[in-house]
């Protein structure tokens, strides 16, 4: 039997100044395939080339992936500010729409990063542009140098650098199997309110809400602020999500 089908979807970029593409990164391709076991097809973040209609015919379950674009603020009735662009407008109109799209036909989906905190504008709540800013918050933003760039290793950018304490017996600690996990951190947009159809289940150490679930969804909807996506075949806890996605996508392709 063929492999299910996970849509993940793609990002705008303006490549070396003079092309516009949809791009998708491989570490989230290369999770599909070898921990959800589920071919990964990249769709466009864009409602002028895909038809939720069309793309739900076709795929079998969803991962909103992370950008370097913020959700627009807009869209949660805020004012937008130039310092914190980039904004993906087009994607922001297809993953909020997706979003309802999937929770009314139950396709399993799977935010991150981006994805998780477009999950919470679409179920009501609203975000802050950094997340830092707030008192008593960490910087949760990727390492850097003392220069300022970057740093160039992966493995120091992607490294776990905090805890997030799960509600008991909720569906992350069920999935999981433990109340308390350690993550990667690499955002400035986090949630700010909570969304009235969201349930925040899991926590940083300083507050910063890292892990949800659509209330009263049907199927498969969580989100984790970290990039599960960066090392699940290693990982227990990114692994442990992603074959949970994964068993929620073929369990959904059987029943259609």
């Amino acid at each position: 039997m063929a492999r299910p089908v996970i849509g993940v979807i793609g990002n705008y970029h303006n490549l070396e100044n003079r092309f516009s593409v949809q791009l998708a990164g491989q570490n989230n391709l290369q999770a599909v395939a070898d921990v959800a076991d589920a071919l990964p097809l990249i769709f466009a973040g864009n409602p002028a080339i895909t038809d939720i209609a069309d793309l739900l015919a076709v795929v079998d379950g969803v991962l909103l992936t992370g950008a370097r674009a913020n959700v627009h603020p807009v869209r949660f009735g805020a004012a937008p500010d130039p310092k914190h662009e980039p904004y993906d407008e087009d994607r922001d109109s297809v993953a909020l729409a997706l979003i309802e799209a999937c929770l009314e036909k139950s396709v399993p989906l799977f935010g991150i990063c981006r994805g998780f905190q477009e999950m919470n504008v679409a179920g009501g709540g609203s975000l802050h542009p950094e997340i830092r800013e707030l008192p008593g918050r960490m910087n949760h933003r990727m390492p850097r140098l003392e220069t300022g760039e970057i740093h160039p290793d992966p493995e120091v950018v992607f490294a776990d650098r905090h805890d997030v304490r799960l509600t008991p017996d909720g569906v992350f600690a069920r999935i999981l199997g433990r109340d308390l996990i350690r993550v990667n951190s690499l955002h400035g947009q986090g949630i700010l309110d909570v969304g009235e159809r969201i349930v925040a289940e899991g926590v940083a150490e300083d507050g910063t809400i890292e892990a949800i679930r659509v209330r009263d969804a049907a199927g498969f909807a969580l989100g984790v602020q970290w990039h599960a996506e960066y090392d699940p075949q290693t990982n227990p806890v990114n692994r442990s999500l992603f074959e949970a996605f994964g068993d929620a996508v073929r369990a959904y392709k059987q029943r259609r």
